[in-house]
Order: structure tokens, then C-alpha cells, then sequence
């Protein structure tokens, strides 16, 4: 830094010559301005800065003499409070800051002379404060007031000179309020439909302010932190205005590169909503400006622009989708076709070695293997093969024109792109409208674990439907077999013994009580027994559906004693009052629903009531009546029941069973059988059913025959069940390994105590290995060896498939087994003394006896003797499995050991689970750290990255930040420094192969169908 004035006396008036101190004047501004030279780069135009002094330099009065009357009055403090906001202007920091606060007195008068008089002549002298303000005030009242188009503009003129001119001091002052008013002012002229050319021209001026406001780090983060700015630059993208775009497009280049967060994200919505308003595609504005080849800067500042999008995103998917975009949007025709100039050069040259980069990465990706050839061995004899397939197939299906074709392949690609990099949230467009914010990976993932489990339950399903099905048919043949060796002895015994005689069982047949009083019956229970006597018939026949019910039930027979005495004396006549007749008597086919009013006898009406004259037998007609019994006769659900009812069902004969009244009672209404024609429908029934003999032992053998199979199905599974898990148990190599490392481990921490050296345990112990925990509290002893077993004893693992059947083994009771047994051959018993008893009948209806012998009761028998042998033979099993693993069958139930063994098997599973989810989670937990780290690197990297590039201005002056960001842009500095990697076994980029239309058929016809 120049020094050569530094000694002289500020006190001692100056006698040099004028071009002597013009060259003084000349060494003191370079001394001012020298810490922002850079010596050792190339020389480069020189970028005027909005607080750099020799940017209005060339404004200055004629330079005074150094030591007038205004630096001799200012004080020491003065001087620096005066300094102090010359560097606060000039938005340095702290570093660039010290060495000025280094420099003599004498020095730093001089500078602050210098700033005085600069400050003074821009209109923003910084002694006087009001001034600055007003000044941009006056702005603000300008644009606030709605000025006309042609005052705008040399009002937005001015305010641009001004912007560039005046200090940081006066740019804060306008941006309070001037901002939003610039920007108010330029989304007006975007939304008005016809366009002049004033309003264009304000637009540009618009544009350039916004551009001078954001030179420096106050103005830049304030247009960063309003959310409309970005939208209107994005709006102001307008081919037809070369020179705005121009502008526009290199200010969001530099946005691009600034290394806020999420900056990228948001230009690429607000160029997406641009571009969704004009329904064009959101990069065509910026391809149609390349194609202006007579506006060559705008071509520049479009591959910056391109660039900066494109190299931005650190991901490799996302920064080939970005390019493929670009390309899809006509870029790669426009290519060749672009003249070439210095400028352009540097961007197409940054643009294609970002593109070859972006190749070889993914070439290594993929390993240099042909992308289609990848493909099929990827998905070759899988399942997904057949889905692969069908997307190709699907493919050739797509109508073959030419304009149709591609935009089907647009939506395909842009839908597949939405899937596949969801993950990451890289893609934030989809057919340009809002983002598709749809789970896949979890839809995915469950698709995939639905599909598992579906398939591992079918198989499951068809494999343990076939091993019941064997072994239920070998348990039957294995009881069949004992039978058989039971008769067999059982014959060689009668043939070696004396003859026995047999007598053949005698029938008795039922005797009737004596005759006793018909006690009170209720209307509702002898209606509840209506129509018993035909269900019984048919419950027995069903061929007697074919006989008409509605004729109501068939003539009792003739009872004994004739016709039953004399009828009984007439009932006195009651004669009416006010000559009325007695109502007619009607008499319904059915019994009808009653009419619940309240009845008014004559007596109670008076001579002129209406009910006198009434007369409703005008209205009497068949049809009328026919279907009032259609309608609401009461029996019509009880019909409805029977003709739909094939058979007997069981809680009907529960009913009647509980229901029926004792025989006695029958009887006694067999005596009123003399006057039947009398009697209500529902005591007539109960007439006829005092003639069926046995009718509860009918009813009881009934019901017995329609649950019998319900009861074997019952009784059937439980016997398997626990059969099954008896073999289970004892065919078990995991589970012996499995005890006899609990045992070791046992034995091992029970070392000196009273329960070491044990040759076994319970079974009951399994289950409380959970309850040891470890010293960290953070896993128990049952976790542990869950995972020793899969570290090194991995057949251990496979104990819980091989004990399928412990778990519904541990739900049967073998209390309520046994006792439903034991009733089924109470059942059976009583069935067959029933039948031997059975008197014999003439009716040629009545095969009640007939059907339970032959159809019913040989079977029920047999089924009961098979059961009988399983249950016997699976509490043989139970008890040898109580002697292989030392405990009292008789003491320790089913339920209690196999819910033992059904509880450590699940805790067994879930350990292993838990253990599965804990490495799963370290493993999450490892890599979200070496993603944190790496995130931070990056982090650093980029802020790095931007302080370089804000560094590359001049030295300490932060002002000119777009400047020097349009420079860096300009240059191809500011794109990303990405790491050359060479391709493996030497191959070059042109190895990669690509798809192409012909390989593509080949390998479609290649795939089996």
C-alpha cells in the first residue's frame, strides 16, 4: 500500500504547485481504495460499485487542499465515529475493517475528507441524516402515488441511478417500504392483458432496480425473504422482451448459485407456476430464448441460467432429470445450431462437461452392463418378471402418431420419475401442476409384505389341510384296527367257550296314566304346538311336503264313546234397543290378526248415535276379504316357516322339547276329543298331539341326530389338536437342542448355588427366561439366546414351525372333552333303549323307528367308538410325554403344559423380532450418522463455496454482490467443481451404451411370454 504521504504534518499549510497536489490528490485516493486491488489477477473492466469511491469519482469537485479548515476542526473522535461510518457504508467486515482502523490520524483524515465530500455531491451525505432519508422517501411517495407511465419511468430511472449511486445507508431507507412498492408496481404490469410499449419499458426499468437493490447483502436477502419475487422474475421470463429477460434470467442464475437452502426448490416452483399461467411447459421460455440468435447475450444468460439449474442438485437422478427436461424441451435441437462466441463457449463447454460427468457416474452406477441386459437379469425368473412384461407390452400398445406418441411417453416418464425418486423428495413436478405427494414406498412395502404373507398362509393353509386330512384318516384306521382286533378276540373267545343263548329284548309298550283334569294351558303354548304332529312326519319324511298345509291339520279319528253326549241347552236371546239386528257372525279360513279397539256395547248408545245407522255390510265383498286373510292373517309366519323349511331345525325341537307339556296333560286332552268342532284351533292341536305315541323320546332322538355332527366336529379337532402336538413335541431335534442350551446356560449362572448341576427343569421355567435381565436393563436372558441361536445355532430357530399345533393345543380342555364324550354315549345309549322300547304302529308314515335304526344309529355308534379310541390314544401320548420330560400327566393338565410351551414359543418369536428391530435400528441409528456428518461436510463445503465466490470481488467491498456472483456466472466459476472420475477397466464414456429403438424390440421379443 502506498505510503508516500503518511509523514507529512497536517498542521503545516500546503505551497505546492496545483499539479502537485492533483497528484497528491490522486496518491490519496489510491491510498483510500488501495485495500480492494488485487495485483496478482488479470486485469479485468473495472465493475463500478454502489459505495465504492471511485465509482462517482469522476462526480467529485475540484479536490481541495488536504489540510483546509474542515479537516483542521475535526476532532480526533470525530474523525473516528466519521470512519466508522464510512466502512459501515461501504458493508465491510470486520477483517477488511481492521487494517483502516490501523492506519495514523493523518491518514485517516484524509479519508474521511475524501468520504465528506463524495457523500456530499451524491445527495446522501451522512452528516446530515434528514437529507438521506427524505430523499428516498420521496421515491416511495412517487411509486405510492400512482404516477402516469411516462413519469414512471424517469421516475424509475432515477431511482436506479440513485440505487447504484447512494451508499447501503440509503438503500435500506428505500427497501422499508420500496420493495413491496416495485414489486406491487411490476406484478400490475405482468397481469395487464394488452401490453404497451411504455408499459414493457417500465417492466425493463422495473427489472434494473430490483437488480441495483439486491447489489448488496441487505437488498439481495431482502428480496429473498419476500415470496412474491421469485414468482414475478419467473413471470418476467419474456422471450419478446430480449433485454428484460436478459436481466431477469442472469438474476436468477445468480439466485441459483447463492447456497441458501431450498433456493433451487423454490426457483423451480416459481418458474412451474410461470409457466402453468401461460400453459406452456416450464422450461420453454428459457429454450425459446436460445433460439433468439440475434440476441446473443440473451443466449449467454439462458446457459447460465440452464447451468445453474442443471449442476446445482447434488443428486445424480435429479440433475439428469433436470437435463432431460431441458432436453425434451427442444434444447437438444437448438445445440448445434448456437453461433459461437467467447461467452458462449465457456457455458456450452460447462454444460457438456457436466453432461459426460454425469454419464460416467452413472455408467459406473451401472456398472458399464447394457441397460436392457440389466433389466432382464434383474427381473428374470422372479415375480416380477410378468409385471416387467406387461409395462412393455403396454408400451407398444400406445397409438402410433406422431404427436400423440411422445406425449404419452412424457406422462409415462413423468409418473415413473415420481415413484422412483419420491424417496428423496427430488421431483417436484408432475404434468407441471402440484406436487404428487403420495406414499409409495409404504404402499410398496405393503404390497410386498401383503403379497408374503398371502402366499405364506395359502401354502401353509393347503399343507396343513392335507397333513390333518392324513392324519385324521390314519388315527380313524388306527382306531378301525383296534376295533377289529377287539371283535376278533372277542369271537375266538365265544368260540372257545360254551354257546351262549340270547333272548330277545321285550317290547312294553307305553301305558297312559289315568285320566286326570285338564289343568290350565295357555293360548300362546298350545299355539307354539301347532302344526307339531305334521313337522314330526316330516322331519322323518320329507316327501310329505308335497301335502297341503293350509287346509289346516287332518280330522282327529273317531273318539271312543261316539259322538260324546247331548249338546248343551241353548243360550238366552238378548234383544237389542232401537230395533237393531244382531251383527253378522263371520268365519275366516285363518286366524286373523286382532283389531285391538275398544268395543261399545248398545246399551250405551243413544237414539240418535251414529253407530245406529251405520250399514257396513255395503262394503262386504270376497276379494275384500281375501286379502284381508292374506294380509294379516296371524298364521302367516308360521306357514312362511314351514313350506321354507325343509326340515326340523335344532332350536325349533329345543323349543318344543322345553315346551311341551307332560304326558299326563296330553291325556287329559284326549278326553275332550267329544268336542273338537268347539274347541279353539290351538286346543284342537293339542287334541291331535295327545295321540302321538313317545313324543318326547321322539323329540329328544330327534334332536340328538341333527347335533350329532356338530358334536364330532367338536370333539374331533380338539382330540387331533392335542394328538398332533404330543408328536410335535417328542419329534422335536430343535427343541431338545434348545433346552439343552438353557440347561448349559443354567447350569453355568447357577454355579454355586443350591440349583446348580441339575440334570433337568420344568417346562414351566421356559417362559420366565424373560424376566432375567441384563445389567444395562437393556435386554433380558430369553433375548440372548435368541441370539446365540441365530449367531451360531441357527437349526434352534426352526422350533417354533416345527411346534405348530402346541398353541390350539393349549385351548382344549380335557375336562369338558371328557365329559362331552361321555354324554354322547349317554345319548347313544338312550337312543338305542328308546328304540327297543318302542311300541310297533300300523301307520305306514310312521319310520321313526325304521330311519334311527338303519340311517342314524349304527352310524352314531361307530363314529362314537372311533372317538372314543383317538381320545384313548391321545391320553397315552399325553402321559409318554409327561414321562419323556419328567411330569405328572395327571397333575399338570393339556391346557396348563401346552400353554406353557404356546407362551415361550411366542415370547421365543417376539424375541427374535425385537432382536431383528434392534440391529435394525443401530443400523439406522450408524447410518444416520455418516449421513449427518456427510450432510455437514457438504454444508461446510457449500458456505465454503459461496464465501469464495462472494470473495471474488474486489477486495473487502460485499456490495456488489450480484456483480461479482454475474461475473463468477460469466466466467464458469460458479458452477460446481465436480471430481473427474475415470471408468473402470479403462472404458471411456463412448462404451456406455444407450437405449436405442431397434435394441429395444430385440429385447421385448428376447422376454418370454
Amino acid at each position: 500500500m502506498d505510503q508516500a504521504s503518511g509523514g507529512d504534518d497536517p498542521n503545516k499549510p500546503s505551497k505546492k504547485k496545483s499539479s502537485e497536489d492533483e497528484g497528491k490528490n490522486k496518491k490519496l485516493r489510491d491510498r483510500i481504495t488501495s485495500f480492494r486491488k488485487t495485483g496478482n489477477k488479470k486485469e479485468k473492466p473495472l465493475i463500478q460499485h454502489p459505495t465504492d469511491p471511485l465509482s462517482y469519482q469522476v462526480e467529485l469537485p475540484v479536490p481541495q487542499p488536504l489540510f483546509d479548515d474542515r479537516s483542521m476542526n475535526l476532532s480526533e473522535k470525530e474523525i473516528i465515529d466519521l470512519l466508522e461510518k464510512m466502512m459501515e457504508d461501504m458493508n465491510l467486515n470486520e477483517e477488511r475493517k481492521a487494517p483502516l482502523r490501523g492506519k495514523d490520524l493523518s491518514t485517516k483524515r484524509e479519508m474521511v475528507v475524501q468520504y465528506i465530500s463524495a457523500t456530499a455531491k451524491s445527495g446522501g451525505l451522512r452528516n446530515s441524516k434528514h437529507e438521506c432519508t427524505l430523499s428516498s422517501q420521496e421515491y416511495v411517495h412517487e411509486l405510492r402515488s400512482g404516477i402516469a407511465e411516462e413519469k414512471m419511468l424517469n421516475c424509475l430511472e432515477s431511482l436506479r441511478v440513485s440505487l447504484t449511486s447512494n451508499p447501503v445507508s440509503w438503500v435500506n431507507n428505500f427497501g422499508h417500504e420500496g420493495l413491496g412498492l416495485l414489486l406491487d408496481a411490476l406484478e400490475k404490469l405482468l397481469d395487464k392483458k394488452q401490453q404497451e410499449n411504455i408499459d414493457k419499458r417500465n417492466q425493463h426499468k422495473l427489472i434494473q432496480c430490483l437488480k441495483a437493490f439486491m447489489n448488496n447483502k441487505y437488498g439481495l436477502q431482502r428480496i429473498l425473504g419476500d415470496e412474491r419475487s421469485l414468482l414475478l422474475l419467473a413471470r418476467a421470463i419474456d422471450p419478446k422482451q430480449t433485454s428484460m429477460m436478459t436481466e431477469t434470467v442472469k438474476i436468477l442464475s445468480a439466485f441459483c448459485i447463492i447456497g441458501e437452502e431450498n433456493i433451487l426448490d423454490k426457483i423451480l416452483a416459481a418458474m412451474t407456476i410461470a409457466a402453468e399461467r401461460n400453459n406452456k411447459e416450464r422450461f420453454a421460455s428459457i429454450v425459446e430464448g436460445l433460439e433468439n440468435h440475434e440476441a446473443q447475450q440473451l443466449q449467454v444468460a439462458c446457459m447460465q441460467l440452464i447451468n445453474a439449474l442443471v449442476t446445482s442438485p447434488d443428486d445424480l437422478d435429479f440433475r439428469i432429470h433436470l437435463r432431460n427436461e431441458f432436453l425434451r424441451c427442444g434444447l437438444k435441437k437448438i445445440l448445434p445450431e448456437l453461433k459461437e462466441t467467447e461467452e458462449l463457449d465457456i457455458q456450452l463447454k460447462v454444460f457438456n462437461e457436466n453432461k459426460e460427468e454425469d454419464s460416467i457416474e452413472l455408467s459406473h452406477r451401472l456398472d458399464d452392463i447394457r441397460v436392457y441386459h440389466l433389466l432382464s437379469n434383474m427381473v428374470k425368473d422372479t415375480g416380477s418378471e410378468a409385471y416387467f412384461l406387461s409395462v412393455l407390452q403396454h408400451l407398444l400398445l400406445i397409438r402410433n402418431d406422431y404427436y400423440i406418441r411422445p406425449q404419452y411417453y412424457k406422462v409415462i416418464e413423468e409418473c415413473v420419475s415420481q415413484v422412483v425418486l419420491h424417496r428423496n423428495g427430488m421431483d417436484p413436478d408432475f404434468g407441471y401442476s402440484k406436487r404428487l405427494d403420495v406414499d409409495f414406498t409404504h404402499l410398496i412395502d405393503q404390497c410386498v409384505d401383503k403379497a408374503k404373507v398371502e402366499e405364506s398362509e395359502q401354502k401353509a393353509a393347503e399343507y396343513s389341510k392335507k397333513f390333518d386330512e392324513e392324519f385324521s384318516a390314519r388315527q380313524e384306521a388306527q382306531a378301525e384296527s383296534q376295533k377289529q382286533e377287539r371283535e376278533s378276540k372277542s369271537w375266538r373267545g365265544r368260540s372257545s367257550g360254551s354257546s351262549t343263548t340270547t333272548s330277545s329284548p321285550t317290547s312294553t309298550w307305553w301305558l297312559s296314566p289315568p285320566h286326570l283334569l285338564l289343568p290350565p294351558l295357555s293360548l300362546g303354548t298350545l299355539a307354539f304346538h301347532h302344526h307339531l304332529h305334521h313337522l314330526l312326519l316330516l322331519a322323518e319324511d320329507p316327501r310329505l311336503l308335497h301335502h297341503p298345509l293350509g287346509a289346516g291339520p287332518q280330522p282327529p279319528p273317531p273318539f271312543f264313546g261316539g259322538a260324546g253326549g247331548p249338546p248343551p241347552p241353548p243360550l238366552p236371546v238378548i234383544k237389542l234397543p232401537y230395533g237393531l239386528e244382531p251383527k253378522k257372525t263371520y268365519r275366516p279360513e285363518t286366524v286373523m290378526k286382532r283389531v285391538n279397539w275398544t268395543k261399545i256395547v248398545p246399551q250405551e248408545m243413544a237414539e240418535n248415535c251414529f253407530w245406529i245407522k251405520v250399514k257396513e255390510e255395503k262394503f262386504e265383498n270376497p276379494d275384500l276379504f281375501a286379502q284381508l286373510s292374506l294380509c294379516f292373517s296371524s298364521q302367516s309366519k308360521v306357514l312362511k316357516c314351514l313350506f321354507e323349511t325343509l326340515r326340523l331345525s335344532e332350536s325349533l325341537i329345543q323349543n318344543l322339547i322345553k315346551n311341551l307339556p307332560e304326558q299326563k296333560e296330553l291325556n287329559a286332552l284326549a278326553e275332550l276329543k267329544g268336542e273338537y268342532e268347539e274347541l279353539v284351533e290351538s286346543e284342537q292341536f293339542g287334541i291331535v298331539m295327545s295321540s302321538v305315541k313317545l313324543l318326547r323320546p321322539r323329540l329328544n332322538g330327534i334332536l340328538f341326530k341333527l347335533t350329532f355332527e356338530e358334536q364330532v366336529n367338536n370333539i374331533r379337532p380338539d382330540i387331533m389338536n392335542v394328538t398332533f402336538a404330543c408328536e410335535e413335541v417328542k419329534k422335536s431335534e430343535s427343541l431338545c437342542k434348545l433346552l439343552e442350551l438353557v440347561l448349559l446356560v443354567g447350569n453355568y449362572m447357577n454355579a454355586g448355588s443350591r440349583n446348580a448341576q441339575t440334570f433337568g427343569f420344568n417346562i414351566s421355567f421356559l417362559c420366565k427366561l424373560r424376566d432375567t435381565k441384563s445389567i444395562s436393563q437393556n435386554t433380558t436372558l430369553l433375548h440372548f439366546l435368541a441370539e446365540k441361536c441365530e449367531e451360531s445355532h441357527q437349526e434352534i430357530l426352526r422350533f417354533p414351525d416345527e411346534l405348530e399345533h402346541v398353541e390350539s393345543a393349549s385351548r382344549v380342555p380335557a375336562e369338558i372333552l371328557n365329559s362331552s364324550l361321555a354324554t354322547m354315549e349317554r345319548h347313544i345309549q338312550r337312543l338305542e333303549n328308546d328304540i327297543k322300547n318302542f311300541p310297533k304302529t300300523d301307520d305306514q308314515q310312521d319310520k321313526f323307528v325304521e330311519k334311527m335304526m338303519i340311517s342314524f344309529f349304527m352310524h352314531s355308534r361307530e363314529q362314537y367308538e372311533k372317538l372314543s379310541t383317538m381320545h384313548k390314544n391321545m391320553q397315552k401320548l399325553y402321559e409318554s410325554i409327561g414321562s419323556y420330560l419328567a411330569f405328572d400327566p395327571h397333575s399338570v393338565s393339556v391346557e396348563d403344559f401346552f400353554g406353557e410351551l404356546a407362551n415361550f414359543r411366542i415370547l421365543f418369536m417376539e424375541a427374535v423380532k425385537e432382536n431383528h428391530k434392534k440391529r435394525e435400528m443401530e443400523e439406522k441409528i450408524k447410518r444416520a450418522k455418516l449421513a449427518k456428518e456427510k450432510a455437514e461436510r457438504e454444508k461446510q463445503e457449500r458456505q465454503q463455496k459461496k464465501k469464495q465466490l462472494i470473495d471474488m470481488n474486489k477486495e473487502g467491498d460485499e456490495t456488489g454482490v450480484m456483480d461479482s456472483l454475474m461475473e463468477a456466472l460469466q466466467s464458469g466459476a460458479a458452477f460446481r467443481d465436480r471430481r473427474k472420475r475415470t471408468p473402470r477397466n479403462g472404458k471411456s464414456l463412448k462404451n456406455t451404451v444407450f437405449m436405442s429403438h431397434s435394441y429395444f424390440l430385440l429385447f421385448l421379443s428376447a422376454l418370454p411370454v
